[in-house]
């Protein structure tokens, strides 16, 4: 009786010094996630990293509006970085978040020398970004353009013929909530849609007007994105070369990145990071629950509304 005490009393000094270790080192992981966190974004050490240097900002997929990125932008404005190198890899976005970040871009560039980089695609709302700066470098296979503006929107109206719905409606005026893709687009509300991709049409076109030097004629003809759009080919090498010719940039400065993202849990690395420490310490379903969490980035894309400027592969816009 006796020796089945002991071994009672062992197993639970056993499973108290496994349960402390365990806590421990969850602890002990999520301090090092945090601090890695702090040091990837733009409040922790990318501010520091700066410092004697040039800021290397990359501007990536769908641009859409974003409050954290501009305000990344601005502690960019304050931090002691000599120039900054903006990577562009971008198909475009909402117009209203170009423009954000198109403002942004020009802010920061009355205060540091910039210049643009294009990886891969500057297209539409892309260009808009890239048309921040005062020189524009792209590689030989990028592609640049597609000046245009677009408001799309589905039309159900056959469908729900099909299935047997019919959706009422009751509004204080014809153009409330046109286009609805219940019911055709009355000729109303697509002059009136017309007009509103015509003004940012025209706001487009000035921008690259102005930005790019040009007369009307010569607007004209490069609308289409093929002449006149890009200053030089190259790549980052070029580009601070540039900055070294034209804006008396040390020529033995480093380039660091600078990242815009403001939340760490957003970073793959410390969502990977996490879910490995948990699935270790036995909380797989935690784990699976962190991994999962990158899926919601996957729909980003069918949440884009209003009026875009965006570039589509199989048509024109």
């Amino acid at each position: 009786m006796s020796l089945d005490s002991d071994v009672i009393v062992d197993r639970r000094r056993i499973r108290r010094k496994l349960t402390f270790w365990r806590v421990a080192a969850v602890l002990v992981a999520i301090a090092a996630i945090v601090t890695v966190g702090v040091v990837a974004t733009p409040g922790g050490r990318s501010a520091l990293t700066t410092s004697g240097s040039i800021a290397r900002v990359h501007i990536d997929g769908l641009i859409r509006s974003d409050n954290d990125r501009v305000e990344a932008l601005e502690r960019l404005e304050k931090s002691r970085a000599a120039a900054v190198v903006v990577h562009i890899n971008s198909p475009g976005g909402t117009t209203a978040g170009s423009e954000q970040l198109h403002d942004a871009l020009m802010r920061l560039k009355a205060k540091k020398p910039l210049v643009v980089v294009v990886e891969g695609l500057a297209a539409s709302g892309g260009y808009i970004t890239a048309i921040a700066a005062d020189h524009i470098v792209a590689q030989q296979s990028s592609l640049v353009g597609s000046i245009g503006v677009l408001f799309q929107y589905p039309n159900l109206t056959e469908l729900l013929k099909t299935v047997g719905v019919k959706v009422e409606e009751v509004k204080s005026s014809p153009l409330k909530a046109a286009p609805n893709g219940f019911e055709p687009t009355s000729p109303e509300a697509r002059a009136a849609l017309d007009a509103l991709v015509k003004d940012s049409y025209a706001w487009f076109r000035g921008l690259v007007k102005e930005r790019r030097g040009m007369d009307d004629a010569l607007l004209e003809k490069v609308a289409d994105g093929r002449l006149k759009l890009v200053d030089q080919v190259g790549d980052e090498k070029t580009a601070v070369a540039w900055l070294v010719a034209q804006k008396g940039v040390k020529s033995d400065l480093p380039v660091r990145d600078y990242k815009l993202s403001p939340k760490f849990g957003d970073l793959t690395f410390l969502r990977t990071a996490a879910s490995i420490t948990l699935d270790a310490l036995g909380l797989s379903a935690i784990a699976r629950q962190i991994e999962q969490a990158g899926v919601a980035q996957a729909v980003d894309r069918l949440s884009l509304d209003g009026m875009l400027a965006l570039w589509h592969p199989a048509g024109t816009n």
